[in-house]
C-alpha cells in the first residue's frame, strides 16, 4: 500500500522547476481526491479504524514531503544555500499516525537554537507560501507552529497541551539529525523534569473531562472522542505510560506484567473499533464531529454493516457493540493508570507510588474472615480458590464490601471479573445469595456504589439475568439521556441521596418514605421498574410485570411487598401523566388518581419513585415547577384516600376561612360583597389550590375592570387588567390576565406571548359566573427563567389589547418572530422528529366527565396560538390547559367544551377537530423552533 501511494505521489506531485503555484494546487488536489476516494473504498469495505487513519495520515505524509521538497529546492535556487536546517515534524494525532477523514492536521517547522530570526525569515514565508497556503488552498484544516528547539522546551513548559502534543512528534521531512537531537532531548525532559505533576495534570484532566461527559460510559449520545470510554482514554494511558515509563507503544507494558496480553489485545481491538465508528461519523456527516447523536444512529449502523431490517434493532446491535467497545476502553486505561500506581490523591499526599502504598499498608490493622482479608479500606482475597470453595461469595463479597465501607482490591476485582461463570442456577437459587442481595438493597443511602460495582464488574447482570437484558440497551424515548441499564442505576443513586441528603426537597420525599412500612423497598422496585423495556419499549410496564413475578419469588420477597412492587412496576409512569396532562386543581383529578391508585402507602412509594425515576432520566428533566404539580396531585390524591368524604368538607372549610381572612384584612377599596361575591362567582376548584394573597390580587383586578367598565364608552373598548409577578423559586413570572370573557380569548392571549418572545411554560383557564375570565400564565424568557425584558411586557400588553378590543389578526406578526428567531439559532433540526414522532388525541375521559386534547409536537413559535385557534375555529372553549416544553418538545394539554354548551361525545366533531390539529403540528408544516 505504501509503495503504490508513494508511486502514486511521485507521479501526480512531481513539482520541478518554477511550476505556477496554480498547476501545483490542481496536482495536489488531484492527489488528495483520488487518494481519498481509495481510502474511502478501503473503509466501505471494512478495513480497520486503525487502518483508515494511518492511510491517511501516510497520504498527507506523501503530500507534505512533496510539498516541502518543492519549497526548499525553490528557495536554494533563489537564495543558495538553507540558512539553517529545518524540519517539518507532525504533532498531535497526525503525530501519531492516526488521521481521520476530518481531522485536523497539526504541523510544526522546527528550526535550532539561537538562530538569527532576521536570517531564516525569508525561508519561514517561502515555507508558508509554498506549503501552507497551498494545504489551506485544498481545504485541508491545518495547525501549524514555527520554533526553535529551545522555544519548542519553553511552549511545553508552559502548557500541558503543548507538551502532550510533543510527545508524539514525528519527523515528515527536513533534516533527520534536527529532529534526532529535539527527540532525544525531549524525552529527556519529559522523563526526568516535573513527570509527577504531568501525570497529576492528566489524571485530573480525566476526571474533569469524564465528569462533563456525564461520568458514564452509558449516555444515549456519547462523545467517541471526548466522552468515558472514548478515544481519548485510551490515548491518555499511552501519554501516561511514556512520560512514567518512557515507552512509546503500549505493546512494551505487557513485557514489563503491567498489562496482560489479553488486556492489550481487547485494548487495541476496542480502540479500533472507535476509531472505525470515528471515521464513519466524519464521512457521513463531512465534518470533524464526534457526537454520536440519536439521528444519526442508523446511518452509523447500517453504514458499518449491522443490516437487520429493523431499524431499531440494527441500532441497539451497534450501539450494544459501541458500549462494549467503551466499556473495555474505560475499563483497561483504568487497569493502566492502578498498575502504574497513577491514582489521583488528596493534594497533601500527592501521587504514592505502588511500593510506597504496599509499604503504607504493612501498618493498617489485618482483619480475616470468610476467605477474605481486609487491609485497612481494602478488601483482598486470602487465595484464587475463595469462589469455587463458595460460589455463592460471589455475591457476599459486595455486601462485605457495603458493609465494612471499603472496596475489592484492584486484584480481587480481577478475581471476580473471571468468576462470574461461576454464578450459576444453582447460586441463582441459593438462600445464602439471595439473602445478601437483599441485604444489599436494604442499606438506605447505599445501595448505588455497590450494584454500579456489581455491574461494572458483570456480577449484577449474572446474577440478575432479567437485568441482563437491559445492559447496553439503548432507549427509543426522546428524554432518555442514559441507556436502560444505567438509567436504573441513576434511579437508585437518586434514591441513596434521599437518604442522605438534607436540602428540603429530599427531606419531602425522605418523610414520605418514613410513613411507609418498609421504605427501602423503593430499591428493589427501581431496580426491576423498567425491566419489561428487554421485551420492547412499548408495554414495558405490562412486560416487567410478568417479568418480575418469577424473579421475587426466587429472591424470596415477602407475598405482601410483592403486590407492592408488581403495583408499581405496572403503574410507574401513571403519576407523571396525570399531573403532566391534568388539571391537579381540580378535585376530580385527585379522585380518579385515588381510584387508580387505592391505597395511601402504594401512593407514597409511586411519589417517590417518580422523582427518583424522572431524575434518574436526564438531570435537567426534573424542576421546581413539575415538583409542585407532581406534590399538589400526592397531597390531594393522599387527602382523597385518608379522609374520604370528609376531603369536600375541609375544602369547604378552607375556603370559608379564606373568604373570612380577606373580609378582615380589608383589602384596600374593596368592599365586603365584593369579596363574597368572588367566592360565590367562582367554582370549588379555584379555592383548593389558590392561596389567600392570589386570591386577592384578582378581586382587586376584577375591581378595576369593573370600574373601566363604568368609565368606558362601550364594552368593545374595555382594557383587560394585566399583572405580572416574579416567582424566583420557581425561576418563572406569573402573569395574570382578568378581562370580559369572549370567544376565542385564549388563542388570542397565547398570539400575544408569541408575538412578545415570551415561553408559555402553563396556564390555569377560570370564568366566574357573571363572564369574567381570570387567566393565569407562568412564562419566561427563552432560555432566561424571569421575565426582566420590559419590552417584551409592553409588547404583551400593546397586543392583547389590539387582539381583544381591536380584533386584530397577530398571526402575520407571529410568523415574523418565527423569521426573526429561525435567521438567528439557525432553523429547525428536522431530525428531532425520528426520535419524537408528533401525536394527537382527542377523547372523552368517562372518570372525570371532561373532553379533553393532548398534543406532543415539535415545538415552535405560534404553536399554542394555532392548536388554541383550531379548537375555536372548531366550536369549543378551552376550560383549561397544561402546557409544557422539554428539550424542544411541545406537551400541551387542554379540557374543552362546546362553545353552545352542547355535549362533547359527538365523535365526528372530535375527529374532525383531531385530524386538523394533526395538520397543524406535522413536520412539513414546523417553520421554525424554539418558543411558543
Amino acid at each position: 500500500m505504501i509503495g503504490r501511494l508513494q508511486q502514486h505521489a511521485r507521479d501526480r506531485l512531481n513539482f520541478t522547476g518554477d511550476m505556477p503555484a496554480a498547476k501545483r494546487l490542481a496536482a495536489c488536489k488531484t492527489f488528495l481526491r483520488l487518494e481519498s476516494s481509495m481510502i474511502r473504498m478501503r473503509h466501505d469495505a471494512g478495513e480497520s479504524g486503525l487502518k483508515i487513519a494511518q492511510a491517511r495520515a501516510a497520504m498527507i505524509d506523501e503530500l507534505l514531503v512533496h510539498l516541502f521538497d518543492y519549497a526548499t529546492n525553490s528557495f536554494v535556487r533563489t537564495h543558495g544555500k538553507l540558512p539553517e536546517p529545518v524540519s517539518l515534524l507532525a504533532l498531535g494525532g497526525y503525530g501519531r499516525q492516526e488521521l481521520c477523514p476530518m481531522s485536523d492536521i497539526d504541523v510544526m517547522f522546527l528550526f535550532p537554537s539561537k538562530i538569527k530570526t532576521a536570517a531564516v525569515k525569508p525561508l519561514q514565508e517561502a515555507l508558508t507560501l509554498d506549503i501552507l497556503y497551498l494545504l489551506w488552498d485544498c481545504g485541508l484544516k491545518v495547525g501549524h507552529s514555527t520554533r526553535t528547539i529551545e522555544e519548542v522546551f519553553v511552549e511545553a513548559r508552559k502548557d500541558i497541551q503543548t507538551k502532550t502534543s510533543l510527545l508524539e512528534a514525528r519527523l515528515v521531512a527536513g533534516s533527520p539529525m534536527l529532529v534526532e537531537t529535539f527527540a532525544k532531548a525531549y524525552r529527556a525532559f519529559y522523563t526526568t523534569e516535573s513527570p509527577r505533576a504531568y501525570l497529576e495534570a492528566r489524571l485530573f484532566d480525566q476526571a474533569a473531562r469524564r465528569a462533563k461527559y456525564g461520568d458514564t460510559v452509558f449516555l444515549q449520545e456519547p462523545d467517541v472522542k471526548n466522552g468515558v470510554g472514548g478515544l481519548r482514554d485510551y490515548q491518555n494511558a499511552l501519554w501516561m505510560s511514556r512520560v512514567k515509563l518512557g515507552i512509546t507503544d503500549l505493546a512494551e507494558l505487557v513485557a514489563q506484567n503491567s498489562l496482560r496480553r489479553n488486556e492489550l489485545r481487547d485494548f487495541q481491538r476496542a480502540y479500533d473499533f472507535l476509531l472505525r465508528v470515528r471515521n464513519e461519523l466524519h464521512y457521513l456527516t463531512k465534518r470533524a464531529t464526534d457526537l454520536l447523536d440519536l439521528a444519526i444512529q442508523p446511518r452509523v449502523a447500517l453504514e458499518l454493516g449491522y443490516t437487520h431490517h429493523d431499524p431499531l434493532s440494527r441500532v441497539e446491535g451497534f450501539m450494544q457493540d459501541y458500549y462494549r467497545s467503551a466499556q473495555t476502553t474505560f475499563r483497561i486505561s483504568k487497569i493502566i493508570e492502578n498498575r502504574l500506581a497513577l491514582t489521583l490523591a488528596t493534594p497533601e499526599s500527592g501521587l504514592r507510588s505502588f511500593r510506597e502504598s504496599l509499604r503504607a499498608r504493612r501498618h493498617d490493622r489485618t482483619k480475616r474472615f470468610d476467605g477474605f482479608v481486609l487491609r485497612g479500606q481494602e478488601l483482598a482475597a486470602e487465595h484464587e480458590k475463595i469462589f469455587q470453595e463458595d460460589p455463592a461469595r460471589m455475591i457476599r463479597v459486595f455486601r462485605h464490601c457495603q458493609q465494612l465501607g471499603c472496596a475489592p482490591s484492584f486484584a480481587l476485582q480481577g478475581l471476580i471479573r473471571e468468576s462470574v461463570p461461576l454464578i450459576t442456577r444453582r447460586v441463582l437459587h441459593s438462600p445464602d445469595a439471595n439473602l445478601s442481595f437483599r441485604t444489599i438493597l436494604e442499606e438506605a443511602g447505599g445501595v448505588f456504589p455497590t450494584l454500579n460495582l456489581m455491574h461494572e464488574l458483570g456480577v449484577l447482570g449474572r446474577f440478575i439475568p432479567e437485568f441482563a437484558a437491559l445492559t447496553c440497551l439503548v432507549q427509543h424515548e426522546y428524554y432518555h439521556r442514559y441507556t436502560a441499564d444505567v438509567h436504573t442505576l441513576s434511579a437508585i443513586r437518586e434514591l441513596d441521596l434521599i437518604f442522605t441528603e438534607a436540602d428540603p426537597l429530599k427531606l419531602k420525599y425522605r418523610a414520605e418514605l418514613h410513613h411507609t412500612s418498609s421504605p427501602t423497598l423503593l430499591y428493589l422496585i427501581l431496580l426491576l421498574h423498567d425491566i419489561g423495556k428487554a421485551r420492547g419499549i412499548k408495554g414495558h410496564s405490562e412486560s416487567g410485570v410478568q417479568i418480575a413475578g418469577p424473579l421475587l419469588e426466587r429472591l424470596q420477597v415477602p407475598p405482601e411487598s410483592r403486590e407492592v412492587v408488581t403495583f408499581i412496576i405496572k403503574n410507574h409512569l401513571i403519576m407523571a401523566r396525570f399531573w403532566q396532562k391534568r388539571d391537579v386543581d381540580d378535585p376530580k383529578t385527585a379522585a380518579a388518581f385515588a381510584e387508580v391508585v387505592d391505597d395511601a402507602e402504594k401512593l407514597r412509594y409511586l411519589f417517590v419513585h417518580t422523582f427518583c425515576d424522572a431524575c434518574g432520566t436526564a438531570a435537567s428533566l426534573w424542576n421546581s415547577y413539575k415538583d409542585a404539580l407532581h406534590t399538589s396531585l400526592f397531597v390531594a390524591t393522599l387527602d382523597c384516600l385518608t379522609l374520604g368524604e370528609e376531603v369536600i368538607a375541609r375544602y369547604l372549610e378552607r375556603k370559608k376561612m379564606i373568604q373570612q381572612e380577606l373580609i378582615q384584612k380589608k383589602i384596600p377599596g374593596i368592599s365586603a360583597d365584593e369579596i363574597t361575591a368572588h367566592f360565590n362567582l367562582l367554582p370549588e376548584r379555584y379555592f383548593i389550590h389558590t392561596d389567600a394573597g392570589e386570591i386577592a390580587l384578582h378581586i382587586q383586578m376584577v375591581n378595576r375592570l369593573l370600574r373601566s367598565i363604568n368609565e368606558a364608552d362601550s364594552v368593545n373598548t374595555l382594557k383587560p387588567a394585566i399583572d405580572w409577578k416574579d416567582d424566583l423559586n420557581r425561576s418563572l413570572t406569573v402573569v395574570n390576565v382578568v378581562t370580559w370573557d369572549r370567544a376565542g380569548l385564549f388563542y388570542k392571549l397565547a398570539g400575544a406571548f408569541s408575538v412578545a418572545g415570551l415561553n408559555i411554560l402553563g396556564a390555569k383557564v377560570l370564568s366566574r359566573a357573571d363572564h369574567i375570565a381570570i387567566d393565569t400564565f407562568h412564562v419566561v424568557e427563552p432560555g432566561r427563567g424571569v421575565v426582566q425584558n420590559q419590552s417584551a411586557m409592553d409588547a404583551f400588553s400593546r397586543n392583547v389589547e389590539a387582539a381583544l378590543v381591536q380584533n386584530k389578526d397577530l398571526y402575520p406578526e407571529i410568523l415574523a418572530q418565527a423569521k426573526k428567531v429561525s435567521s438567528h439559532f439557525g432553523g429547525t433540526d428536522n431530525s428531532l422528529h425520528a426520535s419524537f414522532p408528533p401525536t394527537v388525541d382527542v377523547y372523552h375521559e368517562l372518570s372525570m366527565q371532561r373532553t379533553i386534547v393532548e398534543v406532543q409536537a415539535y415545538d415552535q413559535i405560534g404553536l399554542l396560538y394555532r392548536l388554541a385557534k383550531a379548537i375555536y375555529d372548531h366550536g369549543f372553549d378551552i376550560t383549561f390547559a397544561r402546557i409544557g416544553t422539554e428539550r424542544g418538545v411541545a406537551i400541551d394539554t387542554f379540557y374543552i367544551e362546546s362553545a353552545n354548551k352542547e355535549p362533547t361525545e359527538d365523535t365526528g366533531r372530535l375527529h374532525a377537530l383531531r385530524d386538523e390539529l394533526g395538520k397543524i403540528i406535522a413536520p412539513a408544516d414546523a417553520p421554525t423552533a424554539v418558543a411558543k
